[in-house]
């Protein structure tokens, strides 16, 4: 490998019309690449993360929330397509829940969560969504139903960079003449503070007085303008802070929350940095109790510092991410996409904290068997468009040959979801429709008959499959 492949990478940007400092960031990560970094966090160099502060437990009175609320934007993630679900076009425009009005979509409930808030707070909260060039224009148009989301002076969303996917062989860039918009990806959700910069949006917030970022993912709905959590932060004094959860069975794959042995700081250690001889410590949840939820809080003043600082340019851990050009064809040319994660910041801020969260703050939708506990009773959808679990949540394990695109998901449940309140689990194996008002109690189980079939209007589905009609 040579320096070339960087030259090349960084003509083909600026003729793309990429801000300078974005490619700046990418030579970074490249350069990182080429010396053969791969961003692994080794078990023996962390120690885990212990005991924190717990949401509930917070003591902030009123007036502190309100001011500190109303210092506060909030920034949404919207770049992700949802490709793995089988989506061409922004996952935060899927169906969450159909309601007599009519469905509601992502951006619909949050687009209620910040009006409800709004309403009971007074706090002006102007929501920005960092799109990606694939989403954007879907987005804007979904948002151009609430003209009143806007608050005057700042964009409603600001766009995320893009790079070169390179060869996985040479690190050239690669050539795609069948789809040359398959060249390029986002940076990873890392892009988040060059994207602020870039776009001018981080200078826009601090002239109009704001102080703090609640960032979330547009995909976790459980992420709500929350004015407790806001005095909270401003009363820390930290320049950074991470939400976090205690793990499950279910999370023993994930980023999570280590202490760096070297220095004491905290690090966010994705599964993608784990050595393979290191992934049964990082999946022991005893031991590393705390995911990061990605909803994170900033202080905008210590950022836009630490940019001037560093001439835009963050350190964060490259993360190198193989795939294939075509990421709907496993046999076109193996690429590797240069990424960082957003969470991976805390390391970079003196005086970074964490505070742990309940699991309401955390329903993020990765594939269609979450879609489907968001649709079902197990969720109610309050006034305020807060989503609150009604019972423990189910597990549901959905035939991914059958399930696992929204196209096929969507025609098995083409009725409706089926009510879960009553249900430990949900498994499904093999191509079954599900028909109206169907009800999953306690190990709720369909086996693979060999051949489609179909959950009559009104039954039960127990641990015996079909029970009841």
């Amino acid at each position: 490998m040579s320096s070339q492949g960087l030259t090349h990478s960084q003509r083909k940007m600026t003729a793309a019309g990429v801000h300078p400092t974005a490619i700046a960031v990418f030579s970074r990560f490249y350069e990182l690449l080429d010396a053969g970094a791969t961003g692994v966090v080794p078990e023996h160099d962390v120690t885990p993360l212990a005991d924190v502060t717990h949401r509930r437990d917070l003591t902030i009175t009123p007036d502190d929330a309100a001011a500190a609320l109303a210092r506060t934007a909030l920034i949404k993630l919207n770049g992700g397509l949802g490709t793995s679900m089988g989506m061409d076009r922004a996952k935060s425009l899927l169906t969450v829940r159909d309601t007599p009005d009519g469905p509601l979509t992502f951006l619909d409930i949050i687009a209620g969560q910040v009006r409800a808030a709004r309403t009971a707070t007074g706090a002006p909260l102007p929501l920005l969504f960092m799109n990606s060039f694939r989403t954007r224009d879907d987005t804007l148009t979904a948002l151009a139903a609430y003209p009143d989301l806007a608050v005057d002076g700042l964009p409603l969303d600001f766009l995320q960079n893009r790079e070169p996917k390179l060869r996985a062989d040479d690190l050239e860039p690669v050539e795609w003449p069948a789809d040359p918009d398959l060249e390029w990806c986002p940076p990873g959700h890392g892009d988040l503070y060059t994207a602020l910069v870039t776009s001018g949006v981080l200078a826009r917030l601090l002239d109009a007085g704001y102080h703090y970022a609640s960032v979330s993912n547009s995909d976790n709905l459980g992420a709500a303008p929350d004015a407790t959590m806001a005095g909270w932060f401003a009363a820390s004094r930290a320049p950074f802070a991470a939400e976090v959860a205690r793990r499950t069975p279910a999370d023993r794959k994930g980023g999570h929350l280590v202490v760096r042995r070297s220095d004491e700081r905290l690090v966010l250690r994705e599964t993608a940095q784990t050595p393979d001889e290191d992934l049964e410590a990082a999946g022991d949840i005893d031991r590393h109790r705390y995911f990061n939820t990605n909803n994170l809080w900033l202080d905008l003043r210590a950022l836009a510092a630490e940019l001037d600082r560093t001439g835009g340019v963050l350190e964060l851990p490259l993360i190198r991410n193989p795939k294939t050009v075509d990421p709907t064809d496993p046999a076109s040319t193996p690429v590797i996409q240069i990424e960082s994660a957003m969470g991976a910041a805390i390391e970079v801020f003196e005086g970074s904290t964490v505070i742990e969260v309940d699991r309401s703050r955390f329903l993020p939708v990765k594939a269609t068997s979450d879609l489907l506990l968001l649709r079902s009773d197990v969720y109610e959808l309050r006034e305020d468009f807060t989503l609150t679990a009604r019972v423990g949540a189910p597990l549901v394990d959905l035939d991914s040959a059958h399930y696992k695109l929204v196209g096929d998901f969507d025609a098995r449940f083409g009725q409706g979801a089926p009510s879960l309140r009553g249900a430990q689990s949900l498994t499904v194996q093999g191509d079954w429709t599900f028909g109206r008002d169907v009800v999953a109690e306690g190990e709720a189980l369909l086996v693979d008959t060999g051949a489609p079939s179909s959950v009559p209007d009104e039954a039960v589905v127990g641990p015996e499959g079909v029970v009841g009609a």
